[in-house]
C-alpha cells in the first residue's frame, strides 16, 4: 500500500513538471531600431533572428520608419512597457529624449539592453556597440592619408541627438587637429539628416558652396550614399578624396569604381546577435558585461575582397530574415 502511495506521488509530481515545461513560454523580446529602411538596421534584424532561433525566444522588430521620427520611437518603447514584454534590446534615436521611457520600462521590470547608440540615462543592464569615436578617428586618418596631409575637405554631419553618429564626428575632428594639420576643414557643422535624399541636397549646397575641394568625410550609411551621389552628379567622384560610414550595395560600388576612398565598417549583424543574447542572458540572471564591443575596420578596395571583408560586408540576411 505504501509502495503504491509512493508511485501515485511520483507519477503525480512527474504530471506536475511535464505540464509546468509546457507552459513555459519563451521570453518575449522588442528590438527596437532607430530605422527599418537603411541596409543597416536590415542587418541588426538578422543578427536579432540568429540569436532568437539559437536561444530560443521571441523578438519582435518595430521601429520608426525614417531614423529622425523621434516621437514614434518614444512611443514604440511605450507601446511594448504596456505589453509587459521580457526585454528591449533598443538603439535610441536620440541619447536624451529616450531616457524617461527606458526608466519607465526599467522601474516596470523590463530589462533593456542598448544598441548601437549611447544613452544618457541609468539602469539599463548592457551597452552593446561599436566604438564610434575610433571609428571616426580611423576615417580620419584614411582621409588624411590620402590627401597626402594637404588640402581642403569637409565634415558633412548626420544629425543632432545621434550619440553614435557624434562621436564619430568628435574622434574624426580630434584625429585631423591632432596629426593632419596641414588639412583645412572648411566645414564641419552643416547636417545631412536622416534619409539620403536629404544627405544629397545638402551635399549639393556643401560642393556648390566649396568648389575647390580636396576630401570629404560622412558618419553614416545615408549620409555617405547622399554625399556620393552629389559628387557624381557635380563630375567630382573619384578627383575629390572620399571617406565614409558604414556599407552598403551603392557605397561598395563607389569603392570598387574608385570613387571612394575608404569605408570605416561596423558588425551590424553581430550587434543585433550579440544584444539579443545579452537581454537572453540577462533574463537568466547571468552577469553580463556593462559595455560590448562589436568591432570596427576600414575596408578598402585593396582588401574588399578578402574572405573575412566579403563575409563581413555580404552577410546572408535572407537566411534569417525570410524563415
Amino acid at each position: 500500500m505504501i509502495r503504491g502511495r509512493i508511485a501515485f506521488v511520483c507519477v503525480v509530481a512527474l504530471l506536475v513538471g511535464a505540464m509546468g515545461h509546457a507552459a513555459a513560454k519563451p521570453y518575449r523580446i522588442a528590438v527596437i531600431p532607430k530605422g527599418t529602411t537603411h541596409e543597416f538596421w536590415k542587418s541588426i534584424h538578422a543578427g536579432a533572428a540568429k540569436a532568437a532561433k539559437e536561444f530560443d525566444v521571441e523578438i519582435i522588430w518595430q521601429g520608426p520608419q525614417k531614423e529622425d521620427d523621434r516621437e514614434l520611437q518614444i512611443q514604440v518603447v511605450q507601446s511594448f512597457v504596456s505589453r509587459r514584454v521580457d526585454a528591449i534590446v533598443l538603439a535610441p534615436l536620440d541619447e536624451v529624449a529616450l531616457v524617461r521611457p527606458v526608466r519607465e520600462a526599467v522601474r516596470r521590470g523590463i530589462k533593456v539592453v542598448v544598441i548601437d547608440s549611447g544613452l544618457k540615462a541609468k539602469g539599463f543592464s548592457s551597452f552593446v556597440a561599436t566604438d564610434n569615436y575610433q571609428g571616426g578617428r580611423m576615417g580620419a586618418k584614411r582621409l588624411g592619408e590620402v590627401m597626402g596631409g594637404q588640402g581642403k575637405a569637409l565634415l558633412l554631419r548626420y544629425s543632432e541627438g545621434s550619440a553614435s553618429t557624434m562621436k564619430r564626428e568628435q574622434g574624426f575632428l580630434d584625429e585631423m587637429a591632432e596629426n593632419y594639420p596641414g588639412i583645412e576643414l572648411v566645414s564641419t557643422n552643416r547636417y545631412a539628416g536622416a534619409t539620403r535624399e536629404s544627405a544629397f541636397k545638402e551635399a549639393q549646397n556643401l560642393l556648390t558652396k566649396f568648389s575647390s575641394l580636396d576630401g570629404v568625410f560622412c558618419p553614416n550609411e545615408s549620409s555617405a550614399a547622399g554625399m556620393l551621389r552629389a559628387l557624381q552628379t557635380a563630375g567630382k567622384a573619384g578627383k575629390v578624396k572620399y571617406v565614409g560610414f558604414d556599407s552598403s550595395e551603392t557605397l561598395l560600388n563607389g569603392l570598387k569604381a574608385g570613387e571612394m576612398d575608404g569605408l570605416v565598417v561596423q558588425n551590424p549583424f553581430l550587434m543585433g546577435y550579440l544584444g539579443v543574447k545579452t537581454a537572453v542572458e540577462v533574463l537568466q540572471g547571468k552577469k553580463v558585461k556593462r559595455r560590448i564591443d562589436t568591432g570596427v575596420v576600414l575596408v578598402t578596395r585593396e582588401n574588399m575582397a578578402t574572405p573575412e571583408m566579403v563575409e563581413l560586408l555580404t552577410p546572408d540576411l535572407d537566411k534569417w530574415l525570410k524563415q
